[in-house]
């Protein structure tokens, strides 16, 4: 029995300023659940836990990245995603969280505009 998780929709700046204001712990807890969402996207994110041993967690975020790049931004360059993580990290949760609300939020049906010639 498989239950569908809902991706959770976050304002960026809430969650730089959780992160500051907790000195980072936010920004595990926040890796931890976007990891779930894009794991019930279809992605295959390890466990959080090879976050915390040193050398397996280039192989954690190697993963993260590609689940990024191919569920939710559809493209197939995870190793530029990695590599902006790797030496820019901070501006992951921009992305990261945009597209995951973007992936989120409805889409809106194709709308019929009817003009008077």
């Amino acid at each position: 029995m498989s239950e569908e998780r809902v991706i959770k929709e976050r304002n960026v700046f809430m969650v730089y300023f959780l992160m500051f204001i907790t000195f980072g712990f936010y920004g595990i807890y926040w890796s931890v659940s976007t990891k779930e969402d894009m794991n019930s996207l279809g992605a295959e994110i390890p466990t959080a836990w090879l976050l915390v041993l040193p050398g397996i967690n280039l192989y954690w975020l190697y993963k993260y990245s590609e689940a990024y790049a191919c569920q939710v931004r559809k493209s197939n360059d995870p190793m530029v995603w990695f590599l902006i993580n790797f030496f820019v990290g901070f501006v992951t949760p921009a992305f990261v969280q945009s597209g995951l609300n973007e992936s989120s939020s409805p889409k809106p049906q194709g709308q019929i505009s009817s003009q008077a010639a």
